[in-house]
């Protein structure tokens, strides 16, 4: 499988999801904003969703990668009630300090 994955993450403020377009398909992951108990500035992953036609292409993962990358660009805390999401992190140890599931105080 190439991996030439290089596609634009849209921030839908107005549907509250982050989107790819892929082929004319879509994916997205639909995400809420809090402040933990520390007072941080958080987000959660709430659900992931990807067109069936772009199964298999790694879609879903360049997804929730592009969106870890984001929060921590932008300092965000994570919250991932998404199981993909949570299970990605599970396997991306680097992730997991900025987890409120992981390391990362709730």
């Amino acid at each position: 499988m190439p991996n030439e994955l290089n596609h634009e993450l849209i921030d839908n403020t107005a549907q509250k999801r982050f989107e790819i377009h892929v082929d004319g398909y879509l994916a997205f992951e639909d995400y809420e904003f809090f402040t933990t108990s520390q007072g941080e500035k958080s987000i959660a992953y709430l659900h992931t969703e990807v067109a069936k036609e772009l199964s298999g292409r790694g879609i879903a993962g360049y997804l929730v990668k592009s969106i870890l990358d984001e929060a921590a660009a932008k300092h965000l805390r994570v919250k991932p009630i998404c199981p993909y999401v949570r299970a990605y992190i599970d396997k991306h140890p680097q992730y997991q300090d900025n987890s409120v599931f992981h390391n990362a105080a709730p």
